[in-house]
């Protein structure tokens, strides 16, 4: 039987059989035609365009799917995260949040079935499982004489919306983002927990049990939630923007704004930041803004090609030599676990476990090591970080590391090799960053730390030595880059997934 878990007091999560779920009765929220909010990647009150939709001063079922195909994928900082946000936004709502454990495209109609709701109001979802599964709650709602309402997206400016002169899509960031920046963004929307009159989940469902709530996790997260994400940007404009253009290159210091995560869960819309940022000619908010618009770039490039999720989105790339049995196991191993003896690369890592999260500049150099040092598919390493990270968006993750293999929208970067010492040496010059999440290394001083194979004594506290040879893995990755530059030009077809 499908269980339908609901925050009960103190934030638990609560389940109730979904055949429990039952219609209210006369004078209940049926008298007022209500509607469902289903909450998907906009776990938040302000900025809601599905409230405007449904309109001010509804009866609106506030609802989240957990749905087991983007739970069983999700590790446990991703999970943890999520169920703060969850309880966020059920305390913003006066405790009048349903979550709803199963099948979206049975559980979506069973719930406005019950509450007696024609619509169910969502933000429109364009990566490749979430654009089918709607299409599926959209075909089962129908059968039941209701209707699915898209309004707005996670972006500020929809995938598909931005197009050349011809009316074409873009496959080059650089036109992207001018033609982004000149389409521009409507203002935020002007809601708030009080723009619609929430339903009582009580009134629709049957008395719940107690089940244990979301992971405990070791990694240091940062704090869930809407009221988090406004403080964080509030923290990041007074004190970070200034700095940002350069600062967000060094893992050192802490020069970025950490809004990815609130971005992924819709904690806080991009149009709000945007809109906090207009008229801001500094390079910082510059700076910002183009980082922004590579999410939405990343995210229009996926929906073009939903298969490049999986697959190299060039296929040249589908004929490029990569290693694999037992020693190349052994290496990824050491490469998860920051045990490949070059500092930077294993600081990353090691950052990643005990955080769930990466520095952008880090995620760059440890996704070249892993691709053309160990000579691993890129897939490989993609699919560990979006289990590990907690700001884990598919588009951004898949595509960064498709620009890093080269087999991506960009052509060039296949020739750029990270030399992980000299990019150590540039963005970590003192050796902090490799100091504070390697702790065998604490002791050495300097920029010294990123080449402890050259101290009188070694490394010390058992620290590896390099797993390969970066001068040498270097040259081999050049080699079959050149092999796949050559066969680039007769090859059309679209990728095939890769094994």
């Amino acid at each position: 039987m499908t269980e339908i878990p609901v925050p009960g007091p103190g934030g638990r999560i609560r389940p109730v059989p979904v055949r429990a779920l039952r219609s209210p009765g006369p004078g209940g929220p049926t008298s007022a035609a209500p509607v469902v909010i289903w909450f998907r990647r906009d776990l938040r009150v302000a900025d809601q365009p599905t409230f405007l939709a449904a309109g001010q001063g509804a009866r609106a079922l506030a609802l989240f799917v957990l749905d087991p195909r983007l739970l069983r994928p999700s590790g446990d900082a991703r999970k943890w995260f999520l169920f703060g946000c969850l309880r966020a936004l059920d305390e913003s709502l006066g405790g009048r949040l349903l979550v709803v454990e199963g099948d979206p495209a049975q559980a979506v109609p069973l719930v406005a079935d019950a509450a007696g709701a024609g619509e169910v109001h969502v933000a429109a979802d364009f990566g490749p499982y979430g654009s089918s599964r709607d299409r599926e709650v959209e075909q089962a709602l129908a059968a039941r004489g209701a209707t699915l309402v898209r309004t707005g997206s996670p972006y500020a400016v929809a995938p598909g919306r931005v197009r050349s002169g011809d009316g074409g899509r873009y496959r080059v960031f650089t036109p992207f983002r001018r033609a982004w920046a000149d389409h521009g963004w409507r203002a935020p929307a002007r809601t708030d927990a009080g723009f619609l009159d929430w339903i009582d989940p009580a009134t629709v469902r049957a008395r719940p049990a107690p089940v244990p709530a979301g992971p405990d996790v070791v990694a240091d997260l940062p704090e869930p939630g809407e009221a988090a994400a406004r403080d964080r940007w509030r923290d990041f404009l007074d004190h970070g923007l200034s700095g940002y253009a350069d600062g967000r290159d060094r893992p050192d210091r802490p020069g970025t704004s950490r809004m990815s995560v609130y971005l992924k869960y819709g904690c806080v819309h991009p149009r709000t930041l945007l809109a906090d940022l207009a008229g801001d000619g500094s390079e910082g908010a510059r700076s910002f803004r183009g980082e922004l618009a590579w999410r939405e770039f990343y995210a229009d490039v996926l929906d073009q090609r939903p298969d490049s999720a999986r697959r190299n989105y060039d296929p040249a790339f589908d004929g490029m030599a990569t290693d694999g049995g037992r020693d190349a196991e052994v290496l990824f191993a050491a490469w998860r676990e920051g045990r490949t003896g070059f500092p930077v690369v294993d600081a990353g890592m090691r950052q990643l476990l005990a955080e769930g999260w990466m520095h952008n500049r880090v995620r760059m150099i440890t996704a070249s090591f892993l691709v053309k040092d160990l000579h691993l598919p890129w897939w490989w390493g993609a699919r560990h970080f979006m289990r590990r990270l907690v700001d884990g968006d598919l588009a951004s993750n898949q595509h960064g590391w498709q620009w890093v293999a080269g087999s991506g929208t960009d052509a060039a970067p296949y020739f750029r090799v990270f030399n992980p010492v000299l990019q150590g040496e540039r963005f970590d010059p003192e050796g902090n960053y490799v100091r504070t999440y390697v702790p065998e290394l604490a002791g050495v001083p300097g920029r010294a730390v990123h080449q402890p194979w050259r101290l009188p004594e070694g490394p010390p506290g058992g620290y590896p030595a390099p797993v390969v040879d970066h001068q040498h893995e270097r040259a081999v990755a050049l080699e079959r880059y050149e092999a796949v530059k050559a066969a680039r030009s007769g090859r059309a077809a679209p990728g095939r997934r890769p094994g």
